[in-house]
């Protein structure tokens, strides 16, 4: 190897094709995660609306409101944490490693997109089983008992 000659992995890239990398990156990134979560919320709290309704004992409004309520708190948390892991930490970058980081983020907040569906899945069966032995109750002392929690 001659002496003034830099091994080909440790190249140096030009900034300005690193820079267009990455922005092109983000503008793969950000359309998918937000369509990902729009795409999960949509399905989630379509049918979180049935669970809300039997937590709520058919009191379409509060149990309608409950779900939009918790349907934001969807888009803030997963949009928010997005946003927050989109920065890429590579200062040279070429086509292949831009794809490789990408996969790597749609992959983790994938990952995370499902836990927080089982999130609120347990959240909605909780509710269900809550409100599941508040009528029992009910029924035992023949009676309505203050909600409590």
């Amino acid at each position: 190897m001659e002496p003034n000659k830099v091994p080909h992995k440790f190249k140096v890239m030009d900034s300005s094709f690193t820079s267009d990398m990455v922005v092109s990156a983000y503008t793969i990134y950000l359309p998918i995660v937000i369509v990902l979560t729009l795409f999960v919320a949509r399905i989630l709290f379509k049918n979180g609306k049935v669970f809300m309704m039997d937590i709520f004992r058919g009191r379409k409004e509060i149990a309608l409101a409950t779900n939009k309520l918790f349907e934001v708190g969807f888009y803030l948390m997963n949009i928010g944490f997005a946003l927050l892991i989109m920065k890429i930490h590579v200062y040279a970058i070429n086509t292949q490693e831009a794809f490789e980081i990408l996969t790597a983020k749609i992959g983790g907040f994938s990952i995370y997109l499902g836990i927080m569906l089982f999130l609120n899945l347990y959240l909605f069966f909780r509710g269900k089983r809550k409100a599941k032995e508040q009528l029992m109750k009910e029924k035992l002392f023949k009676q309505p008992i203050p909600n409590q929690g």
